[in-house]
């Protein structure tokens, strides 16, 4: 009796992005060296600056343009890929080179719809008093059953589409659409780490590790996206 053999694995990584010329280069590049990238999907968000120009430089990635906002950019993503696992990278974040490798090895139990990696921040805009505190997150990243997208989140295409894909709000959206994802199935952190940059946090450190702490508790309770995504300001 022949055997039912499950299809492999077509990653398809989507990537955000906003005037993000000083980065998109060196991720592209960076995926064009990787083993299990299907394709690449770049949905830029309405950029002054030359991240699409960039883009376009590189052959076999496609550019898409959205409506700018993370969810609605990654839902653009995933409308017009066609693999059959969407990986969400944001374009302060690396791989680690063999990540198509632990996608599939996370996948491999029929259980899990999606998963996400291990966070490690680096202070790469040079030193700071607060880089210290940059691995506040990384702790997060290790013990969390709920991913936040800079863990480069990757979810099984049906999943995805059951709980709808991303929601549509200026914050949380990663946090949100993890919820979701969790009742229809298991979420898998895999033992390895993207690198995550910390120019954000460093940018304003006091105040970010506050938010970092306070803002899911506060969406747990209740509170409107549209009110954090007030009190965070611009979340790009």
């Amino acid at each position: 009796m022949p055997v039912d053999v499950p299809p492999p694995h077509r990653i398809s990584v989507i990537i955000p992005v906003l005037n993000e010329e000083q980065r998109i280069g060196q991720r592209l590049e960076e995926l064009g060296r990787m083993a299990g990238v299907a394709e690449v999907v770049v949905v830029d968000g309405g950029s002054g600056d030359r991240t699409s120009e960039i883009t376009r430089g590189f052959s076999g990635v496609r550019l898409v343009s959205a409506a700018r906002g993370r969810g609605s950019q990654m839902n653009a993503g995933a409308r017009v890929a066609s693999g059959n696992v969407f990986l969400f990278l944001h374009a302060d974040v690396a791989l680690p080179p063999d990540a198509a490798t632990w996608v599939g090895r996370m996948l491999a139990d029929p259980a899990v719809v999606a998963g996400a990696f291990r966070t490690w921040t680096v202070a790469d805009a040079g030193r700071s008093w607060a880089a210290p505190l940059l691995h506040l997150a990384d702790l997060r990243s290790r013990y969390t059953r709920l991913p936040y997208g800079d863990q480069a989140l990757f979810v099984r295409r049906d999943a995805f589409d059951r709980v709808g894909g991303f929601p549509d709000q200026p914050l949380m959206e990663d946090f949100e659409l993890s919820r979701r994802l969790r009742r229809v199935g298991r979420i898998a952190t895999a033992p390895a780490a993207v690198r995550v940059s910390g120019r954000r946090f460093l940018s304003r450190p006091i105040r970010s590790a506050v938010l970092m702490r306070l803002f899911p508790l506060l969406y747990r309770l209740g509170v409107p996206p549209r009110v954090l995504g007030r009190l965070y300001g611009d979340p790009r």
